[in-house]
């Protein structure tokens, strides 16, 4: 059997690089796996001794079945760098596993995503395969595996047949979802914030490549497999990232058991994971002045220049 190639995309956390690299490295599959890692080059001077760094652990990284390198020789930023790497996997292999340099696998994860690789090849409507799940209130009750129309990105999977879909022009994305009077749905009844970065990104206030993702998927009548007990952890809401302030609001224990992937006949979003979903997405907004005081520390080492990325 073929297993997918695996991209991992690193750049100036070599902490958080180190703990995403070895939990990989504890995956069943990580021999038989090859794994590529995508650093990106420094953005400034600032971010250059923690960039090299990392390319001074990751160069003797092993483990896997191959390990290529690909140190970019410019910064791309997060966003160019992960659609860059995940084009010419998918390219090149058909299907692709990417992680970030943030996020902490349990040791099944690698074979639960190549086991929904292969059970949900053929089936188009099946874009994206997720590793984490929400931590939502009676997740006990929910299928083991089951479909939903948003991704996660913290650990996931997807297809070249299903990535082609991809549209990188957020202006064009966020018109087609207006013009068939879907914003509603695309925020999950609106219980989520979708439409706002989408519209972000579309103003050049943001750069998200997976709220493109998400809106490629869901004008693509497309769905996601998840897990119902997360596989991935995110370790980057400590502050020590751009894209992210300080937050435990979606801290997980990852799930020790492997879930059974088992190939639904009927392909459809489940009510019960839609509805525990939007119940955690309306507990996430807290008053205003609870969200600024949260956010204010992050804020302000943003601005002094001492985060990494």
């Amino acid at each position: 059997m073929t297993f997918a190639p695996i991209a991992v995309f690193v750049y100036a956390r070599p902490l958080h690089t180190r703990r995403t690299l070895e939990a990989l490295q504890r995956c069943a599959l990580a021999p038989e796996s090859d794994l590529f890692i995508f650093s990106d080059a420094p953005r400034n001077a600032q971010a250059a001794p923690a960039v090299r760094e990392v390319r001074q652990y990751i160069r003797q990284v092993g483990g896997f079945g191959s390990v290529t390198i690909v140190e970019r020789e410019k910064n791309l930023g997060l966003s160019a760098s992960i659609i860059d790497g995940v084009t010419r996997l998918c390219g090149e292999h058909g299907r692709a596993i990417v992680v970030e340099d943030d996020i902490v696998a349990a040791p099944g994860f690698l074979s639960f995503m190549n086991e929904a690789l292969n059970a949900y090849a053929d089936d188009v409507q099946v874009m994206h395969v997720s590793g984490y799940m929400f931590p939502v209130a009676g997740a006990e009750g929910l299928p083991e595996t089951f479909f939903f129309r948003a991704p996660s990105c913290w650990g996931w999977a997807t297809w070249q047949r299903a990535w082609v879909l991809f549209e990188s022009d957020s202006g064009r994305l966020l018109r087609e979802i207006e013009a068939r009077n879907q914003t509603y749905e695309f925020d999950l009844g609106g219980a989520a914030g979708y439409m706002k970065m989408l519209r972000a990104q579309a103003a050049g206030r943001l750069d998200s490549w997976a709220v493109r993702w998400y809106a490629s998927i869901f004008l693509n009548g497309g769905l996601c497999l998840h897990p119902a007990h997360s596989l991935t952890h995110n370790i980057g809401h400590d502050g020590t990232g751009v894209h992210c302030s300080p937050s435990d609001r979606y801290g997980v224990t990852l799930t020790e058991a492997l879930p059974a992937v088992v190939r639904q006949r009927t392909i459809e979003e489940s009510p019960a994971a839609l509805e525990a979903i939007r119940q955690f997405n309306l507990g996430l907004q807290r008053p205003l002045y609870a969200r600024a005081v949260a956010g204010l520390g992050w804020r302000i080492r943003k601005f002094l220049g001492l985060l990494p990325r």
